[in-house]
């Protein structure tokens, strides 16, 4: 009866040893979670947020843009210009570029760049610095 005995409270004791090691590894886990830090965030390129410093974003947007209907400007009379070299504007034509680029926001340039050779139209060589200072 006394080997009996022991036998029952040696059981007891594995079974509280094989409890406390579940437990103990259940709250190891839950601890080892909340100190990982959070993964960062991406936050991946769209056309909204391409500023030409990565080709690969100005290649995609363009590509994106193609397959979808062309944005104007209230642009349209430079549609005249479709397939003119851009080092054969005079100074009027080239003054109704710039007309309608000081008309636009900062932030609409590029897309009105995008517009332009999606219809095939050459900005003015002259105007082309300013263009390239008002994007950056």
């Amino acid at each position: 009866m006394i080997i009996h005995k022991q036998k029952t409270n040696m059981l007891i004791l594995v079974a509280i040893l094989i409890l406390l090691g579940v437990v103990t590894g259940v709250m190891a886990l839950v601890m080892h979670r909340k100190d990982r830090p959070e993964p960062p965030v991406v936050e991946q390129a769209t056309c909204a947020t391409c500023n030409g410093d990565n080709d690969k974003c100005e290649q995609e947007c363009m590509m994106e843009a193609a397959t979808q209907p062309i944005e104007y400007f209230e642009d349209e009379e430079l549609d005249a210009f479709r397939g003119r070299p851009s080092d054969a504007y005079d100074d009027d034509e080239t003054q109704q570029f710039a007309d309608v680029l000081y008309t636009m926001r900062q932030d609409e340039v590029a897309a009105w760049c995008r517009s332009l050779t999606l219809r095939g139209i050459n900005l003015p060589n002259a105007l082309k610095d300013e263009v390239v200072m008002m994007i950056e």
